[in-house]
This record gives C-alpha cells, sequence and structure tokens, in this order.
C-alpha cells in the first residue's frame, strides 16, 4: 500500500499580505500529480487544512474543487483538524463523506475509531488524532496534570486499545498509523507555526509514537525525521522567511505485510522562491549576483550607514516582490554615551530639535532641502504665532 503523508496546507493564508492562493492551487496540482504518477492509494492530512476558523470563501472553495479533483484520481483520504482549523466546521458531514472515500477525524469521539483500509495479505488501520487543547478535553480523557503531553498519552491509550482488539481478533497483521498535529521533541519550528502553549507544556515525547507502524506528524512547517518511523511532513509551500532553506513536500510511505518497507521524500519545489537579501542599496540595485531574485519573494536589509530615502520604492524597481525591510548598518557609530534625551536637551534651536526627531527616527539626518523645508515651516509658525 503506497500512502503520501502531508499536512498543515493553511488555505487561505497570506504571505506579508500577498496572497498566496495561486501558489496554493500550484501545490494541489502538484499533489494530484505526484498521487497519479507515484500510484498512492491513500493520503494523510495531519491537520491545518485551513489557515483560519473561519477560512474566506476562496479558501473553502480551493478546498472543495480539491477534493473533487483528489477523489477522481481514486485515491483514499483521511483528514484531521489542527489547531488553526475549526474541528466542528471541518468536520461537517464527516459521517456522509466517510462513503465516498473521505475520512474526517476532527472529534474527540473518533479517536479510537480508525479509518481501516485492506491490502493483499495484512490491513492499516489509521487514527486520526485531531489537535487537542488540554483545557477542553482533559475531562473527557481523565487527565489531571496539565499541558499537552498527558492529553496525548491518554488519547494514544485509547489507539492502542482499539488497535491491541483489532490485532488479536484478525488472522492478518493489522499495521497502525496515527496522525496527531503536535509538537513533538526534538522537532525544528519556523516562524510561521502559532505556539500551542506557553513554557514548554506543549512538546510531546516521540517515545508515545514508539509502537506505531508510522506517526504522520503535523505542526511543524519543516519535513523532518525524528525516527524512522515518526515524521513531520512540513508544510507543502514555505510561509515565512525562515522556511526559504526548506525543501517543500511530502512523504511517500511503502507499507507491506511486514509492516513498513521504505519511505521517501516527494520534493515540490516553490513556483516563487523566496530569497533573503543583504547589503547596501546600489549594490542590490546594480549587482548582476542579485538578478536571481528579481522574481522571488524577497526580505531585504539595508546595511548603508544611514537610511536610504524611498528605500522600499528603490528597491521595489528590481525587485518588486520585496515583502519585508529591515536596516541594520554595518558602519554606523551609535552615540552610547549621550540618550536620545540628551541630545535634544542640548538642540541649540528648534530646527534642531526637529532634525534630531526625524534622525532618531528614520535613522538619517535631514537633507539640505529637507532641513530648509523644516527651518521654512517653523518660521511660517512662529510668524503666524506672533499675528495672534
Amino acid at each position: 500500500m503506497r500512502i503520501l503523508h502531508t499536512s498543515d496546507w493553511h488555505l487561505g493564508r497570506s504571505f506579508h499580505g500577498a496572497s498566496l492562493l495561486a501558489a496554493q492551487r500550484d501545490f494541489v496540482d502538484r499533489l494530484i500529480d505526484t498521487i497519479e504518477a507515484e500510484k498512492v492509494d491513500l493520503l494523510l492530512v495531519s491537520g491545518d487544512v485551513y489557515d483560519r476558523a473561519l477560512p474566506s470563501v476562496d479558501a473553502v472553495k480551493l478546498f472543495d474543487e480539491s477534493l473533487v479533483r483528489l477523489r477522481a484520481t481514486g485515491v483514499q483520504m483521511v483528514i484531521t483538524s489542527g489547531n488553526h482549523d475549526s474541528a466542528l466546521r471541518l468536520g461537517f458531514g464527516s459521517a456522509l463523506l466517510e462513503h465516498a472515500g473521505l475520512h474526517l477525524r476532527t472529534s474527540l469521539a473518533d479517536i479510537g475509531r480508525p479509518a481501516v483500509f485492506d491490502a493483499d495479505g495484512f490491513a492499516v488501520a489509521v487514527y486520526g488524532l485531531p489537535y487537542l487543547e488540554p483545557r477542553m478535553v482533559a475531562e473527557a480523557l481523565e487527565v489531571t496534570e496539565p499541558g499537552h503531553p498527558p492529553v496525548i498519552h491518554a488519547a494514544l491509550d485509547k489507539v492502542r486499545t482499539d488497535l491491541a482488539a483489532r490485532q488479536g481478533a484478525s488472522a492478518a497483521p493489522v499495521h497502525g498509523i496515527v496522525l496527531a498535529h503536535v509538537f513533538a521533541a526534538g522537532g525544528a519550528a519556523s516562524d510561521s507555526e502559532r505556539e500551542l502553549s506557553i513554557g514548554g507544556l506543549d512538546i510531546v515525547p516521540t517515545s508515545y509514537f514508539s509502537d506505531f507502524t508510522y506517526a504522520a506528524l503535523g505542526h511543524l512547517h519543516g519535513r523532518q525525521q525524528l525516527a524512522e518511523h515518526i515524521r513531520y511532513s512540513g508544510s507543502p509551500i514555505p510561509y515565512s522567511f525562515s522556511e526559504a532553506g526548506h525543501r517543500k513536500g511530502s512523504w511517500l510511505l511503502e507499507v507491506g505485510p511486514d509492516g513498513l518497507a521504505e519511505v521517501r521524500g516527494i520534493d515540490w519545489p516553490a513556483a516563487k522562491e523566496l530569497r533573503i537579501l543583504k547589503g547596501r542599496i546600489e549594490e542590490l540595485l546594480t549587482e548582476p549576483q542579485y538578478a536571481s531574485a528579481q522574481d522571488a519573494w524577497c526580505q531585504v536589509t539595508l546595511t548603508d550607514t544611514h537610511r536610504p530615502a524611498g528605500a522600499m520604492e528603490r528597491l521595489r524597481t528590481r525587485f518588486p516582490d520585496t515583502l519585508v525591510l529591515n536596516f541594520e548598518p554595518e558602519d554606523r557609530q551609535e552615540d552610547t554615551h549621550h540618550s536620545y534625551a540628551d541630545r535634544l536637551a542640548a538642540a541649540a534651536s528648534p530646527v534642531e530639535v526637529c532634525a534630531g526627531f526625524v534622525e532618531h527616527v528614520r535613522r538619517r539626518p535631514l537633507s539640505d532641502a529637507e532641513e530648509d523645508l523644516v527651518a521654512s515651516v517653523l518660521a511660517q509658525v512662529k510668524s503666524e504665532k506672533v499675528q495672534a
């Protein structure tokens, strides 16, 4: 049986104000191409289908269209809800959709109810753990300790109980696969994930998943391996500049009578790259080495001594999709002996007061023309005050 592990689609998400719907449609195209080329039998989505609990109309339409196209390939699907999803909304119609090969696992009641898939000489029982907010489910799971680990442990005990019963009643092997939307110990985070809790109470030991055939984890956006059978697929496209170096894609599993036979990475190169640029503005605008970034989403850090005027507008003449602009002067000498208040107190005229404020805010001094303008405005204000 061939199984494709994905997660964290975040349909409807924007990237520093720029829409990602076109990139997400491109991802769906690549997903379907992979399913057809690799003859995938089962698709897993480990949470965060949407980016918001109340997704946009366009995001819902994209998901609806994607499900229709996916089912047209013949692939079966198991989808769980993540911390960004509304479990109730995502799970609407789940009992009916199950007859169409779409198995939604979004409620606490479904934790011990797997989607079972029969193969030649064995079966695969897929258990979907939706995102479990400890404060909401602790009582139902009879958990008294705080944080995610006790909740996940209790949920997996229910999974193990059901799996053991199925294995004991079956003459053929039954392999257990679990989907979970968690922050597992050893996982590398990105800037685009929402924290599940404060103070480390969200970190779940990987040992909790050690006795399953495979643990398909979601939440962290970097594709990564915590153990041979415990992995994050990561998000299918990047959602922050901290993911500029990620290889986006999914994991393709081969499961046979003896269990997990092979896991192989499937790469989905981004339709639009992320680039992080750093340097002086004139170098960035003229040097040939930066030409490859002209069609990318860009995060730019300028190192000029003084903040260049109209920096964003100038950068976008060469890098039109510059989304983030930072300023870190390399050779500017900061006055560590005098505070901003001291500088203003030492100002000899109102013009120097204004000039000091502007330089403090934008980190470059007034030009001659700007200083003349400030002096003119102050003179006009003084004149009007005298006339009054």
